[in-house]
């Protein structure tokens, strides 16, 4: 299944909400513009630039843009995954002048209904939100599953000395636990990632809702999703490929647009055991951070049990800022009719 990103964009008859948008796909030449648009968002640490030009290369997605007298007000991803079943929604921004006058929500509804004509197939609409869910959203979504938001933050030469510190006081793995020390995290090939995500059941029990959640995007355990996956930079690693209890995927770090040596990296970990998180944890500091100067903002997604156990490890042990305190992140659908 493939998007055509030179399809035609239709556009709807003039209703108040939308009078005066016009639809079209982005493309690269629109870069700079929806970078002066959205220029502010999550306070200088917007992904969307290191990501822009590999999105529009996706074949199952399409990025679409809303113009008002020519200017670009407003932006949504619209992804099919899970087989052709579930649309993902991702990336929207809305221009600071157009906020609160409805653009949002007829973009959502335009993208959704562009993409249903041109795969009827699709059936669910998913997206995930780090925002408090209300009573309303309850009448629209089903939660699919959540994990704890923990945002730290250090410069990346800091850290570097401080873990080499621990590993000559005491050794990193008994940092981490007062139990013995278990063996050192392994790091996935592809052959062993097929493996384990797909020819077992092993991950169902590991994975929430047997969800991988990776950079904020929910993907079903189907052999599609792990294809789309593969192609991305991403650190795989387990505690056990033959008995896994936590798993975590690690992006590699990206600059983002708040200063020229800020970074930023995501880690999603699944599981319930701290020893283990915090040993997965270190081991991608450890990987990622040794070459890089300047500041790091790290966003880990876990088990919300463990959010305040990480929480404290990070500040007492690592000695890293933390940067707010406990938030969600929500993976909700709902049926597209």
């Amino acid at each position: 299944m493939k998007l055509d990103a030179n399809l035609t964009i239709p556009q709807p008859p003039e209703a108040p909400s939308q009078a005066g948008l016009q639809f079209a796909v982005a493309t690269e030449e629109d870069f700079d513009e929806i970078m002066a648009m959205s220029q502010d968002i999550y306070g200088g640490l917007d992904y969307l630039p290191t990501r822009y030009t590999s999105w529009l290369q996706e074949t199952n997605r399409l990025v679409i843009l809303a113009r008002k007298e020519g200017k670009v007000i407003a932006l949504e991803s619209a992804c099919v995954i899970d087989d052709g079943e579930t649309l993902l929604v991702e990336g929207l921004r809305v221009a600071p002048q157009e906020r609160g006058k409805g653009v949002a929500g007829v973009l959502l509804r335009f993208c959704s209904e562009l993409i249903k004509s041109k795969y009827p197939d699709v059936k669910v609409s998913r997206l995930t939100r780090d925002d408090q869910l209300g009573p309303k959203d309850f009448e629209k979504y089903r939660i699919i599953t959540k994990q704890g938001i923990l945002l730290v933050r250090f410069r990346a030469e800091e850290l570097k000395l401080h873990l080499g510190q621990m590993m000559q006081t005491e050794g990193v793995r008994s940092s981490v636990s007062t139990r013995q020390a278990p063996p050192p995290p392994v790091r996935l090939d592809q052959t062993a990632i097929h493996q384990l995500y797909l020819s077992t059941e092993l991950m169902q029990r590991v994975l929430p809702n047997a969800t991988i959640i990776q950079d904020w995007q929910p993907f079903k355990l189907l052999p599609s999703n792990l294809a789309i996956l593969l192609k991305k930079d991403i650190d795989w690693m387990v505690d056990d490929v033959c008995s896994p209890t936590v798993a975590s995927l690690c992006t590699f770090p990206f600059k983002v647009p708040i200063g020229d040596d800020w970074y930023y990296l995501n880690i999603d970990m699944f599981g319930k055991d701290l020893d283990l998180a915090q040993q997965q944890f270190l081991c991608h500091l450890q990987q990622h951070t040794a070459s890089l100067k300047g500041h790091v903002m790290c966003q880990i997604f876990l088990d919300p049990g463990l959010w305040r156990p990480m929480a404290d490890f990070c500040q007492n042990t690592l000695n890293v800022e933390l940067v707010k305190e406990y938030t969600e992140q929500c993976v909700v659908e709902s049926d597209l009719l």
